[in-house]
């Protein structure tokens, strides 16, 4: 799936996403930003989206948020405003392959549901990787393909209709554990249903 294929399919999605994807999605969003809510300093949510999370956010928590969808984006700029968010410092519309901020800037960076549905996955982490302070964290909540089990067939069936969808039905978890820079410390599975997974890492000092 490329950018703009990307780009096209959440053009659709925007005006019912709340009410869809968002809505199965609502409590491992909430789950992710009231972990975020204890560590201080800025934030930045790659794939923004509607902005679904960002009234979560704790007042002492700088959001900046990311997206490649100007229609979501555009949603989620209504949301800052009629609700007067205004720990929010900045969305902008940006590939996450190429993020337009400098290393080491912030303090937590999180994706949320986004990591299979972008091109190229690992450049997109390496990019969340970089511009993540030493000693911060990089989150990443999404749905990976299980190994066996009811649920990897539906995967299996679902993936064809990757473009469709939206995202990978059968996208695996190794695609995002490759950056040294990165060390795992937390993973757990998340509703609904155990489909999602909680996925904490640590940016590492250099060497």
């Amino acid at each position: 799936m490329d950018i703009e294929a990307v780009r096209a399919s959440y053009a659709k999605w925007a005006l019912i996403y709340d009410q869809t994807f968002g809505a199965v999605t609502s409590a491992g969003r909430r789950r992710a930003v009231a972990h975020l809510n204890k560590t201080p300093g800025r934030v930045l949510e790659v794939g923004v989206g509607t902005g679904l999370s960002l009234e979560h956010y704790a007042p002492h928590i700088s959001v900046t948020g990311v997206d490649a969808s100007r229609e979501m984006l555009g949603k989620a700029r209504e949301k800052v405003r009629e609700r007067n968010l205004a720990n929010v410092a900045a969305l902008e519309e940006m590939d996450a392959r190429n993020l337009n901020f400098p290393d080491n800037h912030f303090d937590a960076v999180v994706a949320m549901h986004i990591v299979s549905v972008v091109p190229e996955p690992e450049r997109v982490v390496a990019e969340m990787a970089r511009v993540c302070k030493p000693g911060g964290q990089v989150l990443i909540t999404n749905h990976f393909a299980r190994a066996n089990g009811p649920l990897a067939l539906v995967e299996k069936v679902g993936a064809p209709f990757s473009s469709t969808l939206g995202w990978h039905s059968d996208f695996e978890i190794d695609r995002v554990l490759g950056e040294k820079s990165l060390k795992v410390i937390e993973k757990r599975r998340w509703p609904p249903v155990g489909m999602m997974t909680f996925l904490l890492m640590e940016k590492q000092q250099a060497a």
